[in-house]
């Protein structure tokens, strides 16, 4: 197994004019430029050797290193012999969501074909992560974390830490994602993983170099395909400083929930005795817990690690909940640009529509398939993006998911729900299962404003955090629960709205949003990539008019 790039290849750094391949005037901000091949490799993250996906000879693939407002050019190179996609975990794409990287938008690299994707880190800054999104790559490897950093210029509430380290930790498989493909395919449930990565390896594999005295910072993403993980580091606290994008009142946690999909930045200072310690990262909610573990090591250690791993907490649900209600917006920072993050007055909005969306799991065609409000997506021959775009008809149709639950039998479709550019949303996530459950949106990121136990109702709002709510890009909704969010829709575009859990996601519990601007404008939506790949019933046609 190769160790992780800590920057990615940086092929240069300069300013130029012009958006390259979107042909948008952006000013002067800074180009990285990427250079990536993905390819089948040999990895042995348990001691056993697996079929892994590696971007650059690595697993996991090389860091994404940035700054606000940077313009990433990152061109990848497929040569697996399949289909392949790179979508960005919590990277909003403002108003270009042809980058997005998951097929409902971008049509997959061909084998040994490249994609150039041209993002811009617009207006953000912090902790986040890229993944494979088609087929079942996700359990193959492929994934990387991404930093955002913020301009020079602009204070953050906290000294710069003496480091900076990212652990991508997630549930693993040691049985191929092809045979993972199957079993979905057939109809059927995976079982529980193997084991728990840290960085793409096993117990005690990987360590982390503090010098004592010292405060670091780790950025923790977790990079799964189902489970939360518990992360805690024996005899240290943290201190919460940044959530996906938002800076976070700084509450000291012995241990955090990380979900499935969720990143968090953390403050940890090397206070105790010289010697190594154990970082440990386990399973919630399991019947089964499964724990790994890594080095947090003294650069002046006089002892080895030692003692038992610390234990955290398992099935213990109202904890969670505690915990993540603590997790608020700090309204004194400043965020990527030079004003307080905390001066948009969410609360203050009018709600200009409600959408209640409902998980279900049920059999179609005796086989497991998994819905939002009894949709269940189905993807076309033809990403819904370029369809849009090039007005071809019979792919999709907006509306073809309710705006509640319609409470009826389970079926397929390729589920689009409209709505109109510059509306305030509220979304109620309803679960009704027995499971803690994890969902995105791309594109956008939205405050958390509430969640309880039960089912919703208008009544529920009485309790909802008006002033300080985190915004993020993922959350969870706990067993028999609901969880409800506020989103400024501000970003045009097609964009998926899914379940974390990656075998849900795969068998439909997805959809995606049209936030549609009749004006057509570039200040709104950047037109169609000239590199665009073209494909279904988009193949063939002129990428723009002629």
């Amino acid at each position: 197994m190769v160790a992780s790039s800590t920057t990615g290849l940086l092929l240069g750094f300069f300013v130029i004019f012009g958006l390259v391949n979107v042909g948008v005037v952006v000013g002067e901000d800074p180009y990285r430029f990427f250079d990536w091949n993905v390819t089948y490799g040999d990895i042995y993250p348990l001691g056993v050797k697996q079929q892994g996906i590696l971007i650059n000879g690595q697993f996991p693939g090389p860091e994404i290193y940035s700054v606000t407002n940077d313009n990433l050019i990152i061109n990848v190179h497929n040569s697996l012999p399949e289909p392949f996609l790179i979508s960005w975990n919590g990277v909003q794409q403002r108003r270009n969501s042809y980058q997005d990287g998951v097929y409902g938008t971008t049509c997959p690299i061909p084998p040994g074909k490249n994609f150039t994707y041209t993002l811009q880190v617009k207006d953000q800054i912090g902790s986040f992560f890229y993944f494979p999104s088609l087929a079942f790559h996700k359990a193959a490897g492929g994934f990387g974390g991404i930093k955002i950093l913020s301009r020079p210029r602009i204070p953050v509430p906290f000294p710069d830490p003496a480091d900076d380290y990212t652990l991508l930790i997630g549930d693993w498989y040691t049985a191929n994602h092809t045979k993972l493909k199957a079993i979905l395919d057939h109809g059927h449930r995976l079982p529980l993983p193997d084991a728990i990565l840290i960085n793409g390896r096993g117990p005690n594999a990987t360590t982390f170099t503090v010098e004592q005295g010292k405060t670091n910072r780790l950025r923790i993403s977790n990079v799964g395909l189902q489970h939360t993980l518990n992360f805690r580091i024996q005899g240290h606290l943290m201190k919460l400083v940044e959530v996906e994008g938002t800076h976070t009142v700084q509450t000291t946690y012995e241990s955090i929930d990380v979900h499935v999909g969720q990143s968090y930045s953390v403050l940890v200072t090397a206070d105790q005795a010289p010697q190594d310690y154990y970082i440990a990262v386990s399973t919630r909610f399991t019947d089964r817990v499964l724990t790994n573990t890594a080095i947090l090591h003294y650069s002046n250690s006089q002892r080895s690690v030692s003692g038992p791993i610390p234990g955290g907490p398992t099935i213990e649900i109202d904890w969670s909940v505690k915990q993540a209600r603590s997790i608020r917006t700090n309204l004194t920072a400043s965020g990527p640009r030079p004003n307080p993050q905390g001066s948009y007055h969410y609360g203050l909005v009018n709600i200009s529509r409600t959408i209640q969306l409902e998980s279900s799991a049920a059999q179609v065609d005796r086989k497991q398939r998994y819905a939002v409000n009894s949709v269940s997506f189905i993807p076309t021959d033809t990403p819904l993006k370029l369809a849009d775009y090039f007005k071809i008809g019979g792919v999709f149709k907006v509306g073809s998911i309710a705006d509640s639950p319609p409470h009826k039998n389970m079926y397929l479709d390729t589920s689009v729900l409209g709505a109109d550019f510059r509306a305030f949303v509220e979304i109620v996530f309803q679960n009704r299962e027995n499971i803690v459950q994890s969902w995105h949106i791309d594109g956008y990121a939205f405050w958390v404003v509430g969640m309880d136990g039960g089912v919703w109702t208008p009544a529920s709002r009485d309790q909802y955090n008006l002033r300080d709510a985190i915004s993020r890009s993922t959350t969870q909704v706990y067993p028999k629960s609901w969880t409800a969010i506020y989103v400024a829709l501000d970003n045009v575009g097609m964009w998926n709205i899914r379940s974390e859990f990656w075998a849900r996601q795969y068998l439909g519990q997805q959809f995606y949003l049209r936030v549609y601007s009749p004006v057509g404008s570039i200040r709104d939506e950047y037109p169609i990539p000239k590199n665009a790949l073209l494909c279904g019933r988009a193949a063939g046609r002129p990428a723009r008019p002629q």
